[in-house]
Formats: C-alpha cells, sequence, structure tokens
C-alpha cells in the first residue's frame, strides 16, 4: 500500500478508505445498506432506466461523442449476419447473426468512473500542481492516454471495472426536481433540494443512491434523436455545482453515488465565480475528485416517477453495474429499479 499524496485536497477523504481505495463512497454500500434497499421491494415490478443507447442522435450537443456505429465481418460471399450455415454443409439448417459496434463508453446512459475528472493539484506539496485523481492516482502514471505514451493504457486505476466489480446495488432515493418545477430552467443548490425533499416518505442515509428526476431525458426522447440543444440548455432544473451549502451537504449526507436524468448532473457552464483557478465542473470536482463520489447521467427515470408519483414513493431498490471494461474511464448501463 503506498500513499500517493502529502497533502490531500481541502474537503477531500483521500486515504479514509485506503491507500490504494478505487471505488471512494462505494464502500458504504454495506451489507446493513443493500438490505434497506432491497426492503424497498414490494410489488416485484422492475423499470429499465436506460435510454436507448443510440440516444441524443447525432453529435451536436457534445461534439467529442458520437453516437454507436455497428460493423459486421466478412463470411463467404457476404458476412456473417442472416449467415445460411447450409454453405458449411448441406445438413445445416441454422443462419447466423454477430455483429460489433463501435461505442463511445459515455454517449448515453452512463457512468463516469473516478478516472474521468482529475485536477491539477499539488498533492506532493512541493509548491508545483500535478495533474492527479481521486486519492492520488497520476496523470502518466495510472492514467495513461495517447498523448503521454505511444502505448496507451488508458486508466489502470480507477477505471470504470472497479465500480462493476462492487456489484452496484443498494437503495435508490428518488428527488423528483420536475414535480416542483416542471421543465422550467432553475439551479437547484441546497435550499432548492431541501424543499424538493420535503414530505418525501424516507430520509437519504448513508450508501443510498441520490436519483434526480427532471424531465430532461423524457424531452430528450420526444425530439427523435434530432436533439435541440437551445431547448435543452434552457430547459429542466440542474444542480448548481457553485453552491457550497449543496457541496457540504453532498459530503456530510454519506451518498454513495448521484444518478441524473440530465447531461453533467451539474449545470455547465457553471456560475462564474471570482478567484484565478477554479474548477469548470465543480460538482464534478467535489465528487470525483475529491469524494470518488460516481456520477450517472442520462437515466431514463419517466415509467418509474409515474408510478413512484401515484404510489407516494421514493425509494426504491436499484442494480446499476456498468460494463467490466478495463481501463474505461465511463461505461453505458442498463439501470433497473425493482419496486
Amino acid at each position: 500500500m503506498t500513499q500517493r499524496w502529502k497533502q490531500r485536497p481541502e474537503g477531500s477523504n483521500w486515504g479514509d478508505f485506503g491507500p490504494d481505495d478505487q471505488v471512494g463512497r462505494m464502500n458504504l454500500i454495506t451489507p446493513e445498506a443493500r438490505l434497506r434497499g432491497a426492503k424497498e421491494i414490494r410489488e416485484g415490478l422492475s423499470f429499465c432506466l436506460s435510454l436507448p443507447l443510440d440516444y441524443p442522435g447525432g453529435n451536436a450537443l457534445f461534439p467529442l461523442r458520437r453516437a454507436p456505429v455497428f460493423h459486421h465481418e466478412p463470411r463467404g460471399e457476404g458476412h456473417n449476419f442472416n449467415y445460411d450455415m447450409s454453405g458449411l454443409s448441406s445438413c445445416y439448417c441454422d443462419v447466423i447473426c454477430d455483429d460489433a459496434v463501435t461505442l463511445f463508453t459515455q454517449y448515453s446512459t452512463q457512468w463516469d468512473a473516478l478516472a474521468h475528472v482529475g485536477m491539477r493539484f499539488d498533492a506532493d506539496g512541493d509548491g508545483v500542481a500535478e495533474k492527479v485523481y481521486y486519492n492520488g492516482y497520476r496523470a502518466g502514471q495510472e492514467i495513461v492516454g495517447p498523448d503521454d505514451s505511444d502505448t496507451p493504457t488508458g486508466a489502470s486505476a480507477l477505471g470504470i471495472e472497479n465500480l462493476a466489480t462492487t456489484g452496484v446495488q443498494g437503495r435508490g432515493v428518488m428527488i423528483d426536481l420536475e414535480k416542483l418545477h416542471g421543465r422550467e430552467r432553475v439551479l437547484v443548490g441546497y435550499d432548492g433540494l431541501m424543499r424538493a425533499m420535503e414530505g418525501m416518505d424516507v430520509t437519504v442515509e448513508s450508501g443510498d443512491f441520490l436519483c434526480l428526476n427532471t424531465g430532461f431525458a423524457e424531452l430528450l426522447l420526444s425530439m427523435n434523436k434530432q436533439p435541440d440543444g437551445e431547448v435543452l440548455a434552457n430547459s429542466c432544473a440542474v444542480l448548481d455545482g457553485r453552491d457550497e451549502r449543496l457541496l457540504n451537504w453532498i459530503t456530510d449526507s454519506g451518498i454513495a453515488a448521484i444518478c441524473a436524468d440530465n447531461f453533467a448532473v451539474e449545470a455547465y457552464p457553471a456560475r462564474k465565480t471570482d478567484g484565478d483557478k477554479f474548477p469548470a465542473l465543480p460538482l464534478h470536482n467535489h465528487c470525483l475528485f475529491k469524494l470518488g463520489i460516481h456520477l450517472g447521467e442520462l437515466w431514463n427515470y419517466t415509467e418509474l416517477v409515474h408510478w413512484l408519483r401515484a404510489h407516494q414513493r421514493s425509494a426504491f431498490f436499484l442494480t446499476a453495474p456498468p460494463l467490466r471494461l478495463p481501463g474505461s474511464v465511463g461505461s453505458p448501463l442498463t439501470p433497473i429499479a425493482t419496486v
């Protein structure tokens, strides 16, 4: 075990789960926390919380991420798709389909790995800020890309496979911002979050998944893979990552992860602030970099939220493992809620 830092960021939990920890606050999902979640299964009904992975459509909303592209390998005179096995033997009657896909791991419903966002921070205490990630893991050492090496290895630490091995199961608690604000564009800080939580049948506890419904995913689906960036940028509630009281509540709450139905969870660009240097994504910085809280984006809560509203419930059992893809800084997934 090696402590990779001499000083840790103010307000961080680096080292609290051990010097080599790579899963952060997922450590708080104890057997007791999972059992608390399992107690929310009362009807045996399940809800898929993923968008179709070819949404939002195109790449106008995020030029560096692209929709899935399918590929098919040649076989014989055609391809290994609707391939007639009788060509191999007259006694075969099978027809075979295989495919492959080029998939941007954070294009649609996704988890952010802890290697997704780091910061220039003086972890060595020598007055020089390094590119560093949660728990002191370093760019160019554990997180290695094509600009660092001729043989990039991706995230040999903090990759998404570490999240996958935790199982990612527990109690989801829905905060229904859409019910309070409709589709109005509202910055939600601490006071707004507390207001949205008034009257809920459960309280948020350590090891819970904080789930945020804003209506964004339903609006996105209605655009049929032709998203209107201007409309989306001016619609639906979003967390205010510059609100220090909100960030302090996230620290104190013990939540294991935040899962939202929108892009980024927080407003981007964030509100302007004073200072010479500051994070462009302050909530990402607080969660991924300082506390090891994974972020989920573009989840689709529409059917689940309608059911929860009708039954005056806020909690459910959540199962949400990412792909166990070593070295990746994010992953698509198909979360399932069970009530």
